[in-house]
């Protein structure tokens, strides 16, 4: 029998699960992902799709019992000895990797409402790893961690310190995936210590501006729902909607919660979708709406991370959208022209690592994230110390 690492990913509409070997060299052995939760869960394993036996409606946590049980059963062989999550919001609490214990895990559901769309669904893929594997120690990997590199500056609200002092801060998130691409950067990029600003976009979607490789500003805050234009976030909002919302529309907090983080964003703009593909493949004006108010935020942010940053080496797209649509690469290139970038049409059609013509001044590239690596690395790293 083989000793090897489960990896959790369990975002806000898919769970991503991996298997690496324990050995120092960590061996990827099996990559799957669980897809379009809520809209009728789809299933593939290293590409092949295999049916998922439960009801389009299936929750988080039934989708989770029901991949241990296939897992186990599947790869018996296997010994699972560790198990790494993925934990959107770490606050003040968690600036790097953490075991899981009782405390951490009250800890961690303290941050719950600041990450609804997300957090539960964490905490969901670590109580079912307990159950199944109650020995099997686990280690928490946060998202918030890879930006705490950034000046008290670029963590600050407008706000009364008392507030600030208390934690009311810009965390930022995606940073498993920051982390991730950061590593790769030497192995694609001239200048890979320089002004980088990385897109990963997807259901979610945020940006990092990076110097030497760590983060200087996002375009996330205190949640996850501040920024660019999401499949059912908002993104950026004047505060002012939220009164306006409770006080002359007579809407609860729940219901104001409810809507800007589950009802808003590419679905809430086309009535259609919160899928960019199927937005994508609709001839309607609504679904052309959603997808001009998407790029529109995205360049409109390249353009204030490019300023905090004093300038713009190269630009990373990743995620699901950054690495799949060249239709969206194109239009945010276009709208990028500014700042010396000319794309490659060709290139960006075959989704190559480098989009842009080689006498462009601003690189872009499509590097393809790898959250599950990242969280197998300092899960074994944690264990082992």
């Amino acid at each position: 029998m083989s000793d090897a690492i489960l990896v959790l990913n369990s975002g806000s509409s898919s769970i991503k699960y991996a298997l690496y070997g324990a050995s120092p060299d960590l061996p990827r052995l099996l990559h799957g992902q669980i897809d379009r939760i809520g809209l009728g869960p789809e299933h593939a394993c290293d590409g092949v799709d295999t049916p998922l036996p439960l009801p389009g409606d299936a929750t988080h946590a039934d989708i989770l019992d029901w991949l241990l049980a296939h897992l186990q059963q599947e790869h018996g062989a296997l010994s699972i000895i560790a198990a790494g999550h993925r934990v959107v919001h770490g606050g003040r609490d968690f600036a790097e990797p953490a075991q899981i214990t009782e405390d951490a895990i009250a800890r961690m559901e303290r941050l719950a409402p600041l990450a609804p769309a997300h957090q539960p669904h964490n905490l969901a893929g670590i109580a079912a790893v307990a159950r199944r594997w109650p020995q099997v120690p686990q280690v928490a990997c946060f998202d918030t961690a890879f930006h705490r590199t950034q000046s008290r500056i670029a963590q600050l609200f407008a706000i009364p310190r008392q507030f600030s002092d208390d934690g009311v801060l810009r965390y930022g998130f995606h940073g498993l995936s920051y982390h991730y691409i950061s590593t790769r950067l030497p192995d694609v990029l001239d200048k890979p210590d320089g002004k980088v600003i990385v897109a990963h976009l997807g259901n979610g979607a945020s940006m990092c501006a990076m110097e030497n490789r760590q983060s200087a500003a996002t375009t996330m805050g205190f949640t996850a729902l501040d920024g660019l234009v999401m499949g059912r976030r908002c993104g950026e909002l004047d505060p002012g909607v939220i009164f306006h919302m409770l006080r002359d529309r007579g809407m609860t907090v729940a219901e104001v919660e409810d809507m800007l983080g589950s009802d808003s964003g590419l679905m809430g703009v086309s009535g259609i979708s919160s899928d960019m593909r199927d937005l994508l493949a609709s001839d309607a004006p609504a679904a052309s709406e959603a997808i001009d108010l998407f790029v529109y935020q995205a360049c409109k942010k390249i353009g204030a991370l490019a300023a905090t940053l004093g300038g713009l080496d190269a630009l990373v797209f990743t995620g699901g959208i950054g690495e799949n649509s060249a239709q969206i690469r194109a239009r945010i290139l276009e709208g990028c022209a500014w700042l010396g970038a000319t794309m490659d049409a060709g290139a960006n059609a075959a989704n190559a690592s480098r989009i842009t013509t080689p006498d462009s001044r601003l690189a872009a590239h499509v590097i393809p994230t790898d959250e599950e690596g990242i969280i197998a690395v300092e899960t074994r790293k944690l264990l082992r110390n």
